[in-house]
């Protein structure tokens, strides 16, 4: 990658983290029930210190596990904009999605993360269109991007938790910043 590139995510990532990750906490959406999944909060995209491939982070609200998930640049820049409280010039694509849904009268009330398999994370997105409930596949990724913008809980199941993977270690080396 060049190094303006690295440079121009660094700067988003950055931001993101200085802007804060708190940007919903919402707990009237309907959540799964008790122990078998739980609200998350989206801590921080960074890069892994190893592989310099951004990452999402997510804790739980009840026991405050971490997990981590390896995202594309796109993705990452998608995440961040919003954690930052950005509002880019014009629409990204989950503005966009969300701009559609509004004015279809469907209603996004959350995001499940519930799945790992085969190294892959599978979510669905919880919507609601003349009061009729649905759920659409989705890569937690795009699931907590438009979660994040519409200010909706990310749930994650436990056994996700489980199964997935832990946080990268923080770098020491000055060389390669753990963003």
């Amino acid at each position: 990658m060049m190094i303006g590139g690295r440079i121009a995510i660094v700067a988003v990532v950055v931001g993101a983290l200085a802007g804060g990750a708190s940007a919903r906490d919402r707990t009237d959406a309907q959540a799964p029930p008790l122990g078998t999944a739980q609200e998350a909060k989206v801590v921080a995209v960074v890069l892994d210190p190893t592989t310099q491939t951004p990452v999402v982070v997510l804790e739980g609200k009840r026991d405050h596990r971490t997990l981590t998930m390896a995202i594309g640049l796109a993705e990452a820049t998608g995440i961040a904009i919003p954690l930052q409280g950005v509002t880019p010039p014009r629409p990204l694509t989950h503005d966009l999605f969300l701009t559609m849904f509004g004015r279809l009268k469907v209603s996004l009330s959350r995001v499940v993360i519930h799945d790992f398999r085969d190294n892959t994370y599978f979510a669905t997105v919880h919507l609601a269109a003349d009061g009729t409930p649905m759920t659409l596949d989705s890569r937690p990724s795009d699931a907590i991007a438009l979660a994040i913008r519409a200010k909706v809980p990310v749930f994650i199941e436990d056994r996700v938790f489980e199964r997935g993977t832990k946080p990268p270690p923080p770098t020491t080396d000055p060389k390669k910043p753990s963003i």
